[in-house]
């Protein structure tokens, strides 16, 4: 069994700048500043998705979707899900156009710093599911969030093999795969 896990490194080649480039944008993620910044937090949660509007997968995200692995995403961009998987979302997903007034009410649109986190637990339950021999893709995910940290630490105790895709996840993901399981039919574009 493979499980991919990916950050924001994945959706960088697709021009979605990671969190850790907008600082500005991660210190306005919490449930405490949208409470008591409501017009400012709804304004930076457009920003946010007026970055992502366009944005279309790269390999990376088709690579995953055609050799049907199960993701575990810290991402809120939708694009593993345009690529055709159906991840588990850990931090929720943006509001609907017709929510960005309210967005500041919303949970888990996106899960934001001081709110429960509810697919937490379902990743912990899938990790713990490997055993020796399984492989933890990690895919631009850094150390920065506890979950990051505590899932790789799930996998090892279990025995998979941890394999980081830290750069370059647009060419190295299809490459990693094909030499785990083989080449599948190349994605036209």
């Amino acid at each position: 069994m493979i499980i991919a896990f990916t950050g924001a490194g994945i959706s960088k080649q697709s021009n979605i700048p990671t969190f850790m480039e907008r600082p500005d944008v991660r210190e306005k993620l919490f449930r405490s500043y949208a409470i008591s910044n409501p017009k400012e937090y709804n304004k930076v949660i457009k920003q946010l998705k007026d970055n992502m509007n366009g944005a279309k997968p790269n390999d990376a995200h088709f690579a995953l979707a055609e050799y049907n692995v199960p993701i575990i995403t810290m991402n809120i961009d939708g694009l593993h899900t345009l690529a055709g998987s159906t991840p588990l979302e850990l931090h929720g997903c943006l509001p609907d156009d017709d929510e960005m007034d309210i967005a500041h009410t919303l949970y888990n649109k996106p899960v934001l710093y001081g709110d429960p986190a509810p697919n937490y637990q379902k990743a912990y339950e899938l990790v713990d599911s490997m055993s020796k021999g399984d492989i933890f893709l990690v895919i631009g995910a850094s150390f920065h969030t506890a979950i990051a940290g505590d899932l790789r630490s799930v996998a090892k105790m279990r025995g998979a093999k941890i394999i980081e895709i830290q750069e370059d996840a647009k060419n190295n993901v299809r490459k990693t795969l094909e030499d785990l399981l083989g080449k599948k039919g190349e994605k036209d574009g």
